[in-house]
C-alpha cells in the first residue's frame, strides 16, 4: 500500500461487504485562482491539471479533491475506495436495488462502478487503497513539566499541513433515504443522528465516527470538507494561519457531540466550509457502534461560540 502519513495496512471484517474509504470527491469553482488561493492557504498541497488542479496533503500522492473550473461553484461527484474482491458484491447490489451504472464523466477513467444517489449525486466506488485510518488516529500537544515553557513563539510558529481528508458533510432532500441508499449499496453504517435533520456514517472496514454525513436542505450541494490535523494547538494555528490571510469567516474553536471532534470552520469564498479536526472518535472493525438517535441540542457542539445565522444554508441552491 502507498504510505498516506502515518497510516498501516488497510484492515476489513470479515464477510462485510462495504466501502472501506472516502477516497475523494470533485468539485467546480467558478474562479481556479481563488480556489488555489484558499486551499493553499489552508496547508494543502496542489497540482496543476488538464482542466484544473488536484488537492493533496503534504507527502502523499493521494489526491482528495479534483478542482475543475465551471459557470458556478458545486459539489461535482464522490468517489469511495472499496477491495477489489468486493466489487462482485457491490455490482449486485446495484443490480439489486435497480441502480442504474453509468459510464464514467467525459475525461475521467475508473476501475469501478458510477451512478447516482437519491438526489441526483454522482457516485463513484472505485478499487483503491484503504485511506480511512485503521486505528485511532494520534493527537499530540499534550502539556510540558514544570520549568519548561509550553508554547512556541509566534515568530516560530509551522504552517498547519492537515494529515488527511477526514469526512464531508453534504445537503440531502431525504435524510433517511441518503442513510437507506448508502447503506443498502455502499455498505455504510449508520452511527447517530438527531431524527430527519442530520445523520453521520462510518465504514464498516474500520474508519472514524463519520467519513459522510448528511444534513437536511432543498437540494444537493456541499456544506464542508474536514482535515485532520496533529492536534487542538494545530487547530487553532490554523484558524490563525487562514485569518491572517484574509479568511476570516468560520466558526470555531469548538468540540462536537457526534464525533467528538476539536474544530474549527473557514468559509471558503463560494460559501461552504473546509474544518480543520482533531480528535475523532474512532469506530474500529470488530466494533458495533451504539446507534444514537439524538435531539437537537445533543447532536451538535458541546461548547464554543454561536455559529453564524446562515452556517446550516444550502449556498449551492
Amino acid at each position: 500500500m502507498t504510505a498516506i502519513g502515518h497510516f498501516i495496512p488497510g484492515s476489513r471484517r470479515p464477510g462485510a461487504l462495504g466501502v472501506h474509504s472516502l477516497d475523494g470527491f470533485a468539485v467546480t469553482v467558478p474562479d481556479l485562482r481563488a480556489a488555489e488561493t484558499f486551499y493553499r492557504t489552508f496547508g494543502l498541497d496542489l497540482k496543476q491539471e488538464a482542466n484544473g488542479f488536484g488537492v493533496y496533503t503534504e507527502g502523499s500522492s493521494h489526491k482528495w479533491i479534483s478542482v475543475v473550473e465551471a459557470s458556478k461553484k458545486r459539489l461535482h461527484h464522490l468517489s469511495f475506495g472499496a477491495f477489489e474482491e468486493d466489487m462482485p458484491g457491490f455490482q449486485a447490489k446495484l443490480n439489486e436495488f435497480a441502480v442504474e451504472r453509468l459510464d464514467p464523466p467525459p475525461g475521467l477513467e475508473s476501475n469501478g462502478f458510477w451512478f447516482r444517489d437519491p438526489d441526483g449525486m454522482l457516485v463513484e466506488i472505485r478499487v483503491a487503497e484503504k485511506t480511512s485510518p485503521t486505528e485511532k488516529t494520534p493527537i499530540g500537544g499534550g502539556s510540558v513539566a514544570a520549568g519548561d515553557r509550553g508554547a512556541p513563539k509566534r515568530s516560530k510558529v509551522k504552517v498547519v499541513k492537515p494529515r488527511r481528508l477526514a469526512h464531508l458533510l453534504i445537503f440531502t432532500r431525504d435524510v433517511g433515504a441518503a442513510i437507506r441508499f448508502y447503506s443498502n449499496i455502499l455498505g455504510l453504517r449508520l452511527s447517530d443522528r438527531s431524527g430527519d435533520a442530520i445523520a453521520f456514517m462510518h465504514g464498516v472496514h474500520g474508519s472514524d465516527h463519520h467519513v459522510l454525513a448528511f444534513v437536511k436542505s432543498e437540494g444537493p450541494g456541499l456544506h464542508h470538507s474536514s482535515w485532520d490535523v496533529g492536534s487542538i494547538q494545530e487547530v487553532g494555528l490554523g484558524a490563525m494561519q487562514m485569518a491572517d490571510k484574509g479568511f476570516s469567516k468560520g466558526w470555531g474553536l469548538g468540540r462536537h457531540v457526534l464525533g467528538s471532534n476539536y474544530f474549527h470552520y473557514i468559509r471558503d469564498p463560494w460559501g461552504s466550509y473546509a474544518e480543520y479536526s482533531c480528535d475523532m472518535d474512532y469506530i474500529p472493525v470488530n466494533v458495533d457502534w451504539d446507534v444514537g438517535d439524538h435531539e437537537a441540542e445533543d447532536a451538535f457542539y458541546v461548547w464554543g461560540p454561536e455559529p453564524p445565522p446562515d452556517f446550516g444554508e444550502n449556498k449551492e441552491l
